[in-house]
């Protein structure tokens, strides 16, 4: 079994209530507003979502014109996608119970977007995701991920949370408490801290250049619902990563290696 996948299979239900029920509002009003922006017109294009989750992002993908495929490795999770797009709401999205660091059900460079929504600091081979990511794009095709970010975040250190600003170089795993008052049943995942330079450093040796970073700031409906938010127009809770696969020619010299 890999690496967090018993976890988020227990946490599935838990976790359904707390995304369709408009409880993540980290998600809708702070960092999908500022990825779909960044990601723009996406018609006919096709996308791969990897931990997707139950399929909330990669419906809004779907809606918003592309081929879309999600891939996670949490079987109860797909379960849920598809439920979703068999019953409810038919947007020609397919599913597929996957290891992000192991793409094998695709082929090279077939897909024009991959996004991967907070969910690369849970992947343990995140090397080899975005390598994965790398190869399944076409050239010129472009991978956008987000993260909490690695600068501000909040780590749990022997149980206790602490800034990272204490403990900012080098990986650290450790169990995320999602225990908020608003989900139906707490639970806990393997998360990593990681630093900008261990996932810009991954993405150059994957041929992957980073063209764009945003770092999201709460919309105005946001600010208004949930006033608390608004410590995050002074800090950032996340940043969004865009980068541009690039074939060899297109490399700074420095980057043959």
């Amino acid at each position: 079994m890999l690496l967090g996948e018993k976890d988020w299979d227990d946490a599935a239900q838990a976790w359904l209530d707390f995304v369709r029920e408009g409880k993540d509002y980290h998600r809708d009003e702070l960092n999908n507003p500022a990825t779909i922006k960044l990601v723009g017109n996406m018609g006919g294009q096709a996308v791969l979502d990897v931990a997707c989750g139950e399929g909330y992002n990669t419906r809004i993908l779907a809606r918003q014109g592309a081929e879309a495929v999600g891939i996670d490795f949490s079987e109860k999770m797909i379960e849920f996608a598809k439920k979703e797009e068999e019953e409810k709401e038919r947007l020609g999205i397919h599913y597929y119970v996957m290891d992000a660091a192991d793409l094998n059900g695709f082929p090279d460079d077939h897909f024009d977007l991959v996004t991967c929504f907070m969910s690369l600091q849970d992947i343990r081979n995140y090397k080899k995701a975005i390598s994965e990511a790398a190869r399944v794009l076409k050239n010129r095709g472009r991978f956008v991920f987000s993260i909490p970010h690695p600068c501000f975040e909040n780590i749990v250190v022997r149980g206790k949370r602490t800034n990272v600003s204490k403990r900012y170089f080098g990986e650290i795993k450790y169990l995320l408490p999602w225990d908020m008052e608003r989900l139906t049943k707490p639970f806990r995942t393997a998360t990593f801290h990681r630093t900008l330079t261990d996932y810009v450093d991954a993405l150059y040796r994957s041929k992957l250049l980073v063209s764009r970073l945003v770092e999201p700031r709460p919309t105005r409906e946001g600010l208004l619902k949930y006033p608390h938010l608004r410590r995050h127009m002074a800090t950032p809770q996340s940043i969004i990563v865009e980068s541009v696969k690039c074939a060899d020619e297109l490399l700074p010299l420095g980057g043959r290696n």
